[in-house]
């Protein structure tokens, strides 16, 4: 086992141990979001012609948790690492900065893609969407975590606290999560939201999953292939640099 293995085999035990708070719980909170937004809205919102509300939420709603708690991973380690003083233990290593973004952002993929795959297997007593491209949910499910554990990893080198941390992910991601059609076809909204929605680049991750699903989508799942890729490069990018710099972790 090489040095970035060990650190990502460290980063994965990590968020295992405590795995009911990091694995079940968002599980558990999928199933209230299926249960309430299902139950109130199935016969009231029509989004495809053959698909029900309840069918059509579940994509989004697995989409949702992969993303959060891939950024909730690398952010939450980083952080907690600064506060508790261990992190001057890692910086002693001889990793690279490549070994660091590699293990910080392979195990946000990991907790990201097994609370996504719990969300599918929970909520499939309540709808079960068919899988017409499988290879675009698996695509666009990697991407979408690997993209939040770089953009964790950026965000838990700048924050020195976990208010600041807290601050990042309420002001930031959670919004912009919310607000890329999760719960929602942006072609229900007004033309002005609609356009706002197109510069959100979850909304092509969780538009592009959503297509995997159903084999139909609010955009080009290409247009969105693209456009998620570019993100993951230049997000990856930036992490990378600031880690090669040593950026708020060598004082």
């Amino acid at each position: 086992m090489n040095g970035w293995q060990a650190l990502f085999y460290k980063e994965v035990l990590r968020f295992w141990k405590v795995g009911f708070q990091t694995v079940a719980a968002p599980v558990i909170t999928a199933i209230l979001y299926m249960m309430i937004f299902g139950h109130v809205l199935e016969d009231h919102v029509k989004v495809y012609e053959t698909v029900s509300y309840t069918a059509f939420l579940l994509p989004g709603l697995v989409m949702m948790s992969v993303l959060q708690n891939a950024f909730a991973n690398s952010s939450s380690s980083l952080v907690q690492s600064k506060v508790m003083g261990n992190l001057v233990f890692l910086m002693l290593t001889p990793l690279s900065h490549r070994a660091w973004f590699l293990a910080y952002v392979g195990s946000s993929v990991v907790r990201g893609l097994a609370v996504g795959g719990g969300v599918i297997v929970a909520t499939w007593w309540f709808a079960r969407p068919p899988m017409e491209a499988p290879a675009w949910i698996v695509v666009f499910a990697f991407l979408g975590a690997a993209l939040l554990g770089a953009l964790g990893l950026i965000a838990g080198l700048w924050a020195e606290k976990f208010d600041q941390m807290a601050a990042f992910q309420n002001f930031i991601i959670m919004p912009m999560t919310f607000l890329s059609g999760v719960f929602y076809s942006i072609h229900s909204l007004p033309e002005f939201w609609q356009k706002v929605s197109h510069l959100n680049p979850f909304f092509y991750m969780i538009d592009g999953f959503r297509y995997g699903f159903f084999g139909v989508s609010d955009t080009s799942p290409w247009l969105s292939l693209a456009i998620v890729a570019l993100a993951l490069a230049g997000v990856s990018g930036l992490a990378l640099h600031l880690l090669k710099t040593g950026y708020k972790i060598r004082h």
